[in-house]
């Protein structure tokens, strides 16, 4: 027999929180995380590389599972080392999928299958196929066709894990249309509002349920039979699909517009409060977060980040639902709260809550030029914020469960980048571990990080389309632990003798 494997902690856990050892799941879930997160920051964790692959397709990754070959391969992340879950037939290009989403059975519901309770893939491929693939097997467990008027690309969540909005590719818009909405260049749907985008910089904002209550031409029912433009079919087979049933004739009600920079436009915030840039180029870098109900500026509510830098900084509500404001830029990451005015509660002010620096020195290089009499000349500059060879911060995201902030943070060593990616308090930002990522990074290529409770994945998509993920799984470290058994075992031997000395003092 080999030697006993050690029970992985996060499927133990799980176990627990499911009911196995408790019937309060909920408040064992908390109890449970909080204990992952103070293994994930003890001192003597370390995140090993497990797995490297590489591949000729993007590479996506949801909730423990990487996707490859255009979700047509799953690859489960969460055992010590990952494995196939399933591969699906190989298909032509025609068919692939474009867009995919992970759903989770809703709480609450009563379902018709017991299948429906477990996670599904939810795809959409590149005939207009909108596929429900079981996220364990790969088995199709429904399908959907669309239409034939339109070619469908996008799939996003209008309501998170309950309602899903598909978007095509652009279309030249009608003349009827041009009229109502004028030029639009993007549109999205979330939260039941229709966001609308033009080349001006203008946002418009429209309610989804106004426009189908007022538009609706007829109601269509999914495998109910439908006769519409003097044709009979059934709603979502083919070649019959789903029909366009809202014909918009009128303007519908405005509830908001704004003009923006690059239509950057968000909404967050306790009352609500949305951020922009001025619409003029010299303003970018620039942000304004603004009441909602009325326009009005907040108090210090211009917020612009004292950088020299290549690449702009960014800003956007914390996805922590706190109503803070993250700020990111080169050399420092700052997290600002929306306060009442003290005797005005109708206004609000933006202040610090805290913030995190990159480590850096402040370098300043001397410049050196000799004139045409002899003459030296000295000329100090400061070096840019995002200058390679200084710490950088390029991606910082939240890892909801843990309540962590994850900051990668990149310097340029010679001739190759190295990372590593630091987990912050989400309340105080406080830094808790920091984990070197053992592979280059080039800041020419488009990276992709994920912190997933003890798992991290890194994704890398180099030039001609080359694809490459590592997998980093939380492990204690043997070498380390075999160092202090030896170091420590008169130091264990003594407490010992001291347990056992309170035990029999507390039994007598």
């Amino acid at each position: 027999m080999g030697p006993t494997r050690k029970p992985n902690v996060c499927s133990q856990l799980s176990r627990r929180a499911l009911g196995f050892f408790a019937r309060d799941a909920g408040v064992v879930q908390r109890t449970n995380l909080g204990i992952l997160r103070a293994l994930v920051c003890q001192e003597s964790t370390k995140f090993k590389n497990v797995w490297t692959t590489h591949s000729k397709s993007p590479i996506a990754y949801e909730r423990g599972r990487i996707y490859f070959d255009n979700y047509r391969c799953c690859v489960s992340s969460v055992a010590s080392e990952p494995r196939k879950l399933y591969e699906m037939p190989k298909c032509p290009k025609s068919e692939k999928i474009e867009d995919a989403l992970l759903w989770e059975c809703p709480v609450g519901d009563v379902l018709s299958n017991p299948s429906d309770y477990k996670s599904s893939l939810i795809a959409l491929t590149a005939h207009n196929w909108l596929l429900r693939i079981s996220a364990t097997t790969g088995k199709i467990l429904e399908k959907i066709y669309l239409a034939s008027y339109c070619k469908f690309r996008y799939l996003s969540w209008d309501t998170p894990q309950e309602v899903i909005t598909i978007k095509s590719a652009q279309n030249k818009c009608s003349v009827l249309a041009r009229q109502i909405f004028g030029n639009v260049t993007d549109a999205t749907l979330s939260h039941g509002i229709l966001i609308v985008m033009y080349s001006s910089g203008l946002v418009r904002l429209y309610s989804f349920q106004a426009i189908t209550e007022q538009f609706t031409q007829q109601k269509l029912d999914l495998g109910c039979a439908c006769r519409w433009g003097g044709t009979t079919g059934t709603v979502g087979e083919a070649p019959f699909g789903i029909p366009c049933n809202i014909k918009i004739t009128d303007s519908p009600p405005l509830l908001f517009e704004v003009s923006s920079l690059e239509n950057a436009f968000q909404i967050g915030g306790h009352p609500w409060h949305y951020i922009i840039t001025p619409n003029k180029k010299k303003q970018k870098g620039v942000f304004h977060i603004c009441a909602l109900k009325d326009n009005s500026l907040a108090k210090n509510g211009i917020q612009e980040m004292d950088c020299c830098s290549l690449e702009s900084d960014w800003i956007y509500f914390h996805p922590d639902a706190s109503g803070r404001i993250i700020h990111v830029g080169p050399n420092q990451i700052k997290i600002l709260k929306l306060n009442e005015i003290e005797n005005n509660s109708s206004q609000h002010q933006i202040s610090e809550d805290f913030v995190i620096l990159a480590n850096r020195e402040n370098k300043k290089e001397n410049l050196i030029t000799v004139t045409a009499s002899g003459r030296v000349v000295k000329k100090c500059f400061n070096l840019l914020d995002d200058d390679p060879e200084q710490e950088t911060f390029k991606i910082v995201d939240y890892e909801d469960e843990l309540d962590l902030l994850s900051v990668v943070a990149v310097t340029q060593i010679d001739a190759e980048g190295k990372a590593h990616l630091d987990f912050h308090c989400n309340e105080y930002g406080t830094l808790l571990k920091s984990i070197p990522l053992v592979e280059s990074w080039d800041v020419t290529y488009s990276h992709e990080v994920y912190f997933d409770r003890d798992l991290v994945l890194h994704i890398e998509q180099k030039p001609n389309r080359v694809f490459s993920c590592y997998v980093y799984q939380m492990v204690c470290d043997p070498a380390e632990e075999e160092e202090g058994e030896d170091d420590d075992e008169e130091d264990e031997e003594a407490e010992e003798a001291e347990e056992e000395a309170e035990i029999l003092n507390t039994n007598c």
